[in-house]
């Protein structure tokens, strides 16, 4: 099933207090993602309404926000959507991206590690050093 059209339910409208709500976001995001073109609610005077396919979009930008996608990749992957087509591409897309996160984290991880080790010596060796000062501060006292 195309990435887009397994989040979209049937035709329905939706305030952006609804979408805000649901989706636990502030309206100041929602309409951020429409300055940027990610979402095109309609107007109905001064109320927005977003349909099914922005509800879609909404949710696959929070979920590639969650996979550490930047709004602009996660756009990138989103417009690669064709109703019509089998949309290999836009999945090819995805998972290059996900492979591309996974390996960036695997090196922080690693990095983390490191600096963890790097902490426990030094800690050691702190400590060892205030011991040191602290019992020749006592030799000094009983002098």
């Amino acid at each position: 099933m195309p990435l887009l059209k397994q989040f979209m339910p049937e035709s329905h409208s939706y305030s952006i207090r609804h979408l805000a709500q649901e989706f636990a976001v502030t309206t100041r995001t929602l309409r951020f993602y429409e300055e940027k073109g990610l979402l095109s609610p309609t107007r109905q005077g001064t109320s927005r309404l977003y349909d099914a396919a922005d509800r879609a979009r909404l949710k696959l930008i929070l979920r590639g926000k969650r996979l550490g996608l930047s709004l602009e990749e996660s756009s990138d992957i989103i417009s690669m959507y064709e109703p019509k087509g089998s949309n290999e591409k836009q999945l090819e897309a995805l998972l290059n991206k996900i492979q591309e996160k996974k390996q960036q984290l695997m090196l922080q991880q690693e990095e983390l590690a490191n600096m963890m080790a790097d902490l426990e010596v030094w800690e050691k060796r702190c400590e060892a050093e205030m011991s040191e000062q602290q019992a020749k501060n006592k030799k000094r006292g009983a002098k």
